[in-house]
């Protein structure tokens, strides 16, 4: 590996290892990082290149993918996803198993329900080994989300964010739950004019008034907080006017023809 990119590389996994993270830092060394895999033929493998600047490249782009989740940048992690893909697929057996491909591939999975990407869910899974799939914590996770999503249990999904296998879960659960929340709001509309504001928290899992009230505002519902009551805005109904005087006459002149041909 060439000199400056062994400082970078350094400097790499000193900022994102620190505790706490250093993003700032991590996202300057991974800019500089990337150019310089781009001009030594890394960042899209080009022929002849070693097995452990390889290795070395793969290792960079999923730091790339963990620290564009923590930087809540997740059209950043789309793009490592795709990068690390070619050195997942294509090179599988020119290097060892990588310790972060599970994580990050179970992050896809959860990214891929967030944006209700079904079919796409199960067209990745299906390119994972089964026995991965039956015991990987990190595959298992994303699997029994979008089971229970299937089922409607909802508060399982809730509870599934705390026992995510890596932090970085959370932050797609949380996403995922925000879909959720407007599902379930979308039905409260429909079936109430109006609820408790316990009973519209508890349904959609908000733990603090404030962020209930928050989320009220956004939906355009009306808060009475004296009588501890939401009012739902209602759907303006259309309406269809029924022209009774022409169906009226159109069939006196029915009849009349009926009385003609008899």
């Amino acid at each position: 590996m060439a000199a400056h990119l062994k400082t970078n590389y350094d400097k790499l996994i000193k900022a994102f290892t620190s505790k706490p993270c250093n993003l700032k830092e991590t996202n300057v060394a991974l800019a500089n990082l990337k150019l310089g895999m781009i001009e030594a033929g890394l960042l899209i493998p080009q022929p002849g290149v070693k097995a452990v600047e390889l290795r070395i490249a793969r290792e960079v782009l999923e730091i790339g993918a963990y620290a564009s989740i923590r930087s809540r940048d997740v059209p950043s992690f789309d793009r490592y996803y795709s990068q690390l893909l070619t050195f997942y697929v294509d090179y599988s057996e020119t290097l060892p198993p990588s310790p972060h491909e599970p994580a990050i591939r179970g992050l896809y999975l959860i990214r891929l329900l967030t944006q209700n990407r079904i079919a796409d869910f199960h067209t990745s899974l299906e390119s994972l080994d089964p026995e991965v799939i039956a015991t990987n914590s990190y595959i298992k996770h994303p699997v029994n989300l979008e089971r229970w999503l299937m089922e409607g249990s909802y508060s399982k999904v809730w509870n599934a964010r705390e026992e995510a296998p890596a932090e970085e879960y959370k932050f797609f659960v949380d996403s995922l739950m925000g879909t959720i929340r407007n599902e379930i709001a979308s039905c409260q509309e429909a079936a109430y004019d109006s609820l408790p504001l316990k009973d519209a928290a508890t349904l959609l899992f908000f733990k603090t008034q404030t962020e209930l009230l928050k989320f009220a505002e956004h939906r355009g519902w009306q808060i009475d907080l004296t009588g501890g009551l939401i009012y739902f805005k209602k759907k303006n109904e259309e309406k269809v006017e029924i022209p009774k005087q022409r169906i009226i006459a159109a069939s006196l002149a029915y009849a009349r023809e009926l009385e003609q041909i008899v």
